[in-house]
This record gives structure tokens, sequence and C-alpha cells, in this order.
């Protein structure tokens, strides 16, 4: 099993790369091509750098247009070499805010349908069904960066474990290995939670809620990908249905995979 390639900056707590994963026809997912990372707000110069250096050519941001409103622009906003992508995983997420609209979170008082037994497993999955056309957007960045694609959101955990676990599944990494990245993140989650918690726009929901609720769940991500291919049949057939060709999922897992 791969150690995780952890990125450590000043600004942040939960910034990997996933390149080292093996995948089950015998390759490998290659370094400098998908980075998982949470909020990039508060990046220092040096932190900065260290992305440009890593490569980084392009941002995906799945954080909500409240999120952005309340929080401002990150200091990657104004490094001119980069791409910034902004897809959204919520549903109702379609009208652009101001900060004085972004009184509260989209997931304050939020009722979701129960699409799993499993509480991340559903949340994950609403993701797919609320915002498929995000998800699907946010891995044709990945597949068409010319360098490593950064993907964010709040905590690095939830939004962007979804996505990456997608990419990786369509890359041909097992399970399995899938699992063990998302895991990852429990090196990491008390700073995670902390760094969220000394943030406005986080602080009150996170506030009365135990560390344990945040502790990545073992279960979570396998059964989201059987999900997936109990609807579906896989996560590229997934794809497929969301107008996906042939053509983009080569492109995909070659940019993942291929030297």
């Amino acid at each position: 099993m791969t150690t995780a390639a952890w990125i450590d900056l000043d600004g942040l707590a939960n910034m990997r790369d996933v390149g080292g994963l093996p995948t089950q026809d015998g390759r490998q997912v290659q370094h400098g091509r998908l980075v998982r990372s949470d909020n990039l707000q508060e990046l220092t110069t040096a932190d900065v750098q260290v992305l440009l250096d890593h490569g980084v050519t392009d941002i995906v941001d799945l954080r909500s247009r409240a999120e952005l409103a309340m929080t401002g622009p990150g200091p990657l906003v104004q490094v001119e070499p980069l791409t910034h992508h902004h897809h959204s995983l919520f549903a109702d997420d379609l009208v652009d805010v101001t900060v004085e609209d972004a009184l509260v979170l989209p997931w304050h008082d939020r009722v979701e349908e129960t699409r799993d037994d499993n509480h991340w497993t559903s949340h994950y999955l609403g993701y797919l069904a609320d915002r498929p056309d995000s998800v699907a957007a946010a891995l044709d960045v990945v597949s068409r960066s010319a360098g490593a694609t950064v993907v964010h959101c709040a905590a690095g955990k939830d939004r962007t474990g979804t996505v990456t676990a997608m990419a990786l599944s369509v890359a041909g990494v097992s399970d399995d290995d899938i699992t063990a990245d998302y895991l990852a993140t429990r090196e990491r989650i008390e700073r995670v939670v902390d760094r969220l918690k000394a943030t406005p726009a986080y602080a009150d929901n996170l506030r009365d809620r135990p560390l344990s609720d945040h502790v990545p769940d073992p279960e979570t991500i396998p059964r989201l990908l059987e999900a997936v291919r109990r609807a579906a049949g896989s996560v590229p057939d997934w794809l497929s249905a969301q107008g996906w060709t042939d053509d983009d999922l080569t492109r995909l897992r070659d940019r993942l995979t291929r030297p």
C-alpha cells in the first residue's frame, strides 16, 4: 500500500498528491497529475511557489457560491499562470450570491434523501445525484490539464473525496487503495477541523460537534463505489451516462496513469 504523498504547506492542513497509487492492470497513478486539498484561502507566498514548482496549472474549487462569498478570494486568484474552475456540488447553488446574501452555508438545516445506511455514503451519493454536471466537469478539467490539477473543498474530505474516488476508479485503482487514500485524512483531521473552526464561515456549524463526527469512515468509499456500480455498472459507465465518450474516458485514464 502506498504511503500518502503529503504536500506540507503553512496555509493548509490536508493536501496530498495521489500519485503512486497502483492500478489493477500494473500501472500507477503519476505524480503531478491530481492533488487533493482542503481550502486554499490562507496560502502564504512561499506556499504558492511550492505549488507552482509542483507543476500546478489548474484549480478545481468544489465549494458553494455561499462559501466563496463568505471567505473571499484566495491568493491563487492573483497568480497569472493558473486557471480556476468553480464546480459546486449543491443542486440549489445556481446563482451568484453576495457576502450579505450568504448568511448560512448551503447544508445548514438541509434535509437530504437517505440513499444509503452509511451517513457519509448517502451524503456523497447526493453529490452525484444533485450535481452530476459538476462532478463530470471537475473530472474533465483533470483530464485536460497541462499540469497538476488541485481539487479542493473546505476540508478536503467529502466533496474532494467523492471526486477523487471517481477519478481513481476510472484510472483503475482498486477500491481498497482508493479507500486508503480517503482514510489518510484521518492523520490530519484534527488540524483540519481546528482550521475550519477558526474560520467564521464554518465556525458555527462546527462548534458543538465532536471530532469523531468528522473522522473518515472505512465503509464510506467502498459503499459509494458499489452503489455507483449497482446504479450504472461502473464509474466509467456513470460518466458515459453524463455524456462522456470513450475518448473522454481514455483521456482521463491516460492523464492520470501515462508517464
